[in-house]
């Protein structure tokens, strides 16, 4: 696996919020700038697909397209159930939340992996918005995209013109399709992996972000790292090169 992750020269990355409410968009709004601050770090280029904003500053779904010659190998570690644990903001009592984000990453198919048929393709547009409901854009320049047979759908509506919202929109389908595929090979075959995020329930975690202890634990190799600030702010090159080691 670890050739062919060579080869990919981008990746589709989405991040949701899981459990906890408020405070679970706040966390996955974190793991976001986290992720973007250390692909920036490595020199590759980050674009938004689709973005879902709360109110408070957190993120309800975003996805990004990140491109570059180890972006794969790097980050395909980071898909499952991250938890935190901290002392919410709005929390008066001081009692410490635990919260949870889901973490997707695909590989994005080139033209020759994933040739899907205009004919299997609805398209339907419609007004973008924002939070509350607000025009971003009075134009109908978002973007719906459905593939008939299997009824997977995807939206987008970061970009102000619709041939770059469709652009992006098919660039997120072609990718959920591929993984798609990949999927039921491997069940065909006997070799299932398990999906990577899971019901986004607290048990279901690959990662515990734990603040009053300055440790993230990964719960697959059963490791430690501290200096989580750090590491939040885009610093993840410990964990990245441990994670490469592992032949998970």
């Amino acid at each position: 696996m670890q050739e062919g992750a060579k080869a990919i020269s981008a990746i589709i990355l989405e991040i949701r919020a899981g459990v906890g409410g408020d405070e679970a968009a706040l966390f996955a709004s974190d793991l976001l700038r986290m992720y973007t601050r250390y692909s920036q770090n490595q020199g590759w280029g980050v674009t938004i697909l689709h973005s879902s904003p709360t109110e408070l500053g957190g993120i309800k779904e975003i996805i990004l397209e990140i491109k570059g010659p180890d972006a794969y190998n790097s980050l395909r570690y980071e898909g499952g159930v991250h938890r935190i644990q901290r002392i919410p903001k709005t929390e008066k009592a001081g009692r410490v939340h635990t919260s949870t984000a889901t973490v997707a990453v695909m590989a994005k198919p080139d033209a020759t992996q994933m040739n899907i048929r205009p004919q299997d393709i609805r398209t339907d547009y419609c007004k973008a918005s924002g939070p509350g409901g607000q025009y971003v854009n009075k134009r109908m320049s978002a973007v719906r995209l459905t593939h008939i047979p299997t009824g997977l759908a995807v939206f987008s509506q970061t970009e102000r013109s619709l041939a770059q919202n469709k652009e992006s929109a098919m660039s997120l389908l072609q990718a959920r399709l591929l993984e798609r595929q990949e999927r039921e090979a491997s069940a065909k075959f006997g070799d299932a992996r398990n999906v990577q995020i899971g019901t986004a329930s607290r048990e279901e975690k690959i990662k515990t972000y734990n603040f009053p202890q300055d440790r993230i634990t990964d719960h697959r190799i059963n490791k430690n790292f501290h200096g989580i600030e750090k590491i939040m702010d885009g610093k993840m090159e410990k964990i990245v090169e441990t994670m490469k080691k592992s032949n998970l």
